[in-house]
């Protein structure tokens, strides 16, 4: 078992290690092992307007996600540990009903829904559409971060003569920090990287990285595809690193305290 599981983790990261080397490649092709190193793909990335574009709106579809559903999130989890507790658990099905879901089936019905409104084609549809897919990544660790809190905390804070606001802004938000910047870059990270669901809410003045990397696919396997693919890789994997480094990923799967 011992070996399976060292073979397993070692076979998983060489996809992303295929990709990296293929973006090298210096042919016109996408070959690994390379040909040899050239940085030709990310020069010829970056010139052309396109990409640029793309990822520029997925960062800022992501950011803006990423702040709305994490303070949804914050709000959401408050209200059901401070007044609803009975309702937390019908609650958290609710929130983690998109992972029950097919990703396009779901953007279907955001198409048929977004559409009433003329939220098709625009950012604003899709930040929408990333608020749902993200929300359980970011409920969860603002859940537990905020169960971990004596409740007799607030309590005193209360009985000592500080409102309601105060006690949430001086004592809860410090004490959910780590829960909150979890949320913060999972959101971020699933947003930028969402693609099923987003394929359907694009429209011609619109559209994502992922989305662009999948219908530039479908024409050319030229290795700018490698090349884009690998800074999107770098730019998760420092955000993982982040996220290790702030609060631990330990966190996010930690068991919750009665």
């Amino acid at each position: 078992m011992r070996i399976l599981g060292i073979a397993l983790l070692l076979a998983l990261p060489l996809p992303i290690l295929i990709v990296v080397g293929s973006s090298f490649n210096p042919g016109g092709y996408i070959r690994f092992p390379p040909d040899g190193f050239s940085l030709r793909w990310y020069v010829e990335a970056f010139a052309d307007p396109r990409w640029p574009r793309a990822f520029g709106v997925s960062l800022l579809i992501a950011a803006v996600s990423a702040v709305l559903v994490t303070a949804t999130s914050f709000l959401t989890a408050y209200f059901s540990l401070r007044y609803a507790p009975r309702l937390g658990a019908a609650l958290e099905i609710a929130i983690f009903s998109p992972l029950f879901f097919p990703s396009a089936a779901m953007g279907v019905g955001f198409v048929v829904l977004l559409a009433r409104f003329g939220l098709v084609g625009v950012m604003g549809g899709i930040v929408l559409a990333h608020l749902v897919v993200t929300l359980p990544f970011a409920y969860r660790p603002i859940h537990v971060a905020m169960r971990s809190i004596d409740p007799d905390i607030v309590r005193a804070a209360n009985v000592l003569g500080a409102s309601e606001w105060r006690a949430v802004r001086d004592i809860v938000l410090p004490m959910t920090r780590s829960g909150i910047m979890t949320a913060l870059l999972f959101s971020g990270i699933i947003s930028f990287d969402e693609v099923t669901v987003t394929m359907f809410l694009i429209g011609p003045h619109i559209t994502t990285l992922p989305v662009q990397i999948y219908a530039f696919i479908q024409d050319t396997s030229s290795p700018v595809l490698a090349a884009i693919s690998t800074i999107s890789v770098v730019m998760t994997l420092v955000a993982v690193v982040l996220l290790e480094r702030t609060v631990g990923l330990a966190f996010f799967v930690r068991r919750e305290t009665a």
